[in-house]
């Protein structure tokens, strides 16, 4: 399914920094990382508000009564945007938990494998590796450089680390630290034809980028609504492919863990599901922005901010623009023997400057990386490399970067 292109809603005219006020962001900072924690708007959050105000009301009727029916009311809704049946779609707090759950249903034993690749987020890897060696089974990695040139890197990376071993293949839609557009799609149809099962990551995605289930075709699908999507946190969303559902339960089980799929996500003890709940008003101001039409401009000014920083900075983009999203990451060199140097740069730039910018590590190299959302515009782009540039000024030692000669 795709997101449509104009809200039935009037479209809301704000854009750049005076669409900070639709949200609850300090208005005195630039924000430059939507994709790691989202943004809560207004109106979505006196939704959760009101959500919780009618729970507290009479929380045993909600929970007995009113919650069932609206969970699959809204699984119905995320079937309506993201493709497939409310009966394949259930809530969870995240990706993350999304893909524990797939990985404690696995059936492994000694020998087998579960790949993976080196741009996987860090707690996936982490926690693929410790599943797999309960078992006796291994964690395998398909490496790939961090600066990518095409798709078809990607697939032949991927592909050149299926074995008859392997037994799952967990692939990101978007990379996290390196904000990659994966062509899933390809890399299915591959996994498919070597008989490898796949759970594709797509915290990064809902909101982000159109997509499908049904056309992807994997056998699961995870994504977060709290990031792109505008949910609050803790609103996470898996997919099963029917002939997988009756294999697949949630990490934590509760009274429905031997009722099926749809019973053991559904309940699996008490807590606060109003994230979950504001997934519809979520998805109608995310519509009210412009739909398609906002995850375009998004992508446009995040082409031109990593283009500006790469020539101020004398970085680049780690990878060209058909491979890129609402996200781009400037590799901005080698961090040496201070491997400290970019945390330093990132909390410095929040405190002093009030420029709000994951600066990481990744492959023994510092990168930057910028999230565009409805409220940024071109000129934090110049903010964030004259704030770098003070920060020399305090001593950090980057004269190997072209802004600092």
């Amino acid at each position: 399914m795709t997101a449509p292109s104009q809200s039935d809603r009037s479209r809301n005219t704000f854009e750049g920094h005076a669409a900070l006020a639709l949200f609850q962001l300090a208005p005195d900072r630039i924000h430059l990382n939507h994709g790691s924690y989202g943004a809560v708007p207004k109106s979505v959050a006196a939704e959760q508000d009101r959500l919780r105000a009618l729970i507290e009301r009479d929380p045993t009727s909600f929970f007995n009564d009113v919650l069932p029916g609206e969970l699959r009311r809204l699984a119905g809704v995320a079937a309506s945007r993201f493709g497939g049946t409310a009966t394949e779609w259930v809530f969870c707090e995240n990706a993350t938990s999304a893909v524990s759950s797939v990985l404690s249903s696995l059936d492994l034993r000694t020998g087998d494998e579960i790949l993976t690749t080196s741009h996987a987020y860090g707690t996936v890897l982490k926690a693929t590796s410790v599943f797999a060696t309960r078992s006796g089974a291994s964690l395998s990695v398909a490496e790939f450089p961090a600066w990518v040139e095409s798709e078809d890197q990607i697939v032949a990376s991927i592909v050149r680390g299926f074995t008859v071993r392997t037994k799952l293949l967990i692939v990101d839609h978007i990379t996290s630290a390196t904000a990659l557009v994966f062509p899933i799609e390809r890399i299915v149809r591959e996994a498919r034809a070597a008989g490898i099962p796949v759970l594709v990551d797509g915290a990064h995605a809902p909101g982000q980028i159109a997509f499908d289930v049904k056309q992807i075709g994997a056998d699961w699908y995870t994504g977060n609504a709290h990031k792109w999507l505008f949910a609050p946190r803790g609103c996470g969303l898996l997919w099963t492919a029917p002939n997988r559902q009756s294999q697949t339960r949630p990490a934590v089980l509760s009274h429905g863990a031997q009722e099926g799929y749809i019973a053991a996500f559904d309940w699996v003890g008490t807590r606060d599901v109003t994230a979950w709940l504001c997934l519809e008003e979520a998805i109608a101001f995310h519509d009210s922005l412009g739909g398609s039409v906002l995850m375009g401009r998004n992508r446009a000014l995040a082409a031109e901010g990593v283009d500006f920083l790469g020539a101020a900075l004398g970085g680049r983009a780690n990878a060209p623009p058909e491979l890129r999203p609402a996200m781009a990451a400037v590799n901005l060199g080698p961090a040496g023997a201070d491997q400290g140097l970019p945390d330093r740069l990132r909390r410095e730039l929040a405190t002093k400057f009030g420029v709000v910018v994951p600066i990481f590590l990744f492959k023994s190299d510092i990168y930057l990386r910028i999230s565009i959302q409805i409220y940024n515009e071109r000129q934090d782009f110049k903010m964030l490399a004259d704030c770098l540039s003070k920060c020399l000024e305090a001593g950090h030692g980057l004269r190997r970067f072209k802004l600092f000669e």
